[in-house]
């Protein structure tokens, strides 16, 4: 299928690795060009120059920056001619007993998950508008969907975001903007990496741990990057303009409901 996007310009946020960078390649094979950011600028670099050897690849622009801070966004969106897709996306914040947290903590959350994709929407969306055309993407996670208690700060600022959304979603969708949400269950990552070695302990099995998550999964294997990017590029495509105020699960089967 002709996702009808080739020659957009694409802002992805957290893309030097993991899931953004799955979204970053299935972009970059429809023709878009893309300017990628995330705080670390080797990882970052090295991601880029995989991107340009990809078939189909535009431009690709790499930018080092926090977009958690105003100067770190601001230098990110300098990058990009015109953002007709935005794809944000951070780190989730550590996982733990809700009680050891401080506001500190609870603020950087917020900032990360929730306050920054906000931003980046606020200085985005009313271009989108005047162009007839927007997709807007956030990762946020299954905790939105399903509470990890371990994933306190992640089930709160995240949950505020899709909150947000929920409303904006249906006020852009007449201009042919949407905005929606990719919720990703267990995917090999570094970050499902890390959650294994915190449930494992400092001295635990964590091979063990990760077992025991896999064999919880229907699917029977943790997600891959790929698979999570080709969801997102549909979700950037020209066919997906009826799609809006949405919470896509990609989890293997893992959520037990119905609805």
């Amino acid at each position: 299928m002709d996702l009808g996007i080739s020659g957009r310009w694409a802002l992805i946020c957290g893309a030097s690795k993991g899931l953004g960078l799955g979204c970053a390649r299935a972009l970059v094979r429809e023709g878009v060009n893309v300017v990628i950011v995330a705080r670390g600028d080797a990882a970052l670099q090295a991601a880029a120059e995989e991107l340009r050897t990809l078939p189909g690849a535009a431009e690709v622009r790499a930018i080092a920056a926090d977009v958690t801070t105003e100067a770190g966004r601001a230098q990110a969106l300098a990058a990009c001619p015109q953002v007709d897709i935005l794809v944000t996306n951070a780190g989730g914040p550590p996982p733990g007993d809700f009680r050891t947290f401080e506001r500190d903590d609870w603020i950087a959350a917020l900032d990360a998950n929730m306050l920054a994709p906000i931003a980046l929407i606020r200085a985005t969306v009313d271009a989108m508008i005047e162009r007839g055309f927007g997709r807007i993407v956030n990762i946020t996670s299954s905790s939105v969907k399903a509470p990890i208690d371990a994933l306190a700060l992640s089930n709160g600022a995240r949950s505020g975001l899709t909150g947000f959304v929920a409303g904006l979603a249906r006020r852009t969708v007449v201009h042919n903007v949407t905005i929606n949400n990719l919720l990703p269950g267990q995917f090999d990552t570094d970050r499902l990496r890390a959650n294994f070695a915190h449930a494992a302990g400092q001295d635990g099995d964590v091979q063990a741990v990760a077992e025991r998550r896999r064999q919880q999964i229907p699917a029977g294997r943790f997600g891959t990057p790929d698979e999570f990017g080709a969801a997102c590029a549909f979700l950037c495509s020209a066919q997906a303009g009826y799609l809006t105020g949405q919470n896509l699960l990609i989890d293997g089967g893992a959520y037990p409901g119905t609805f």
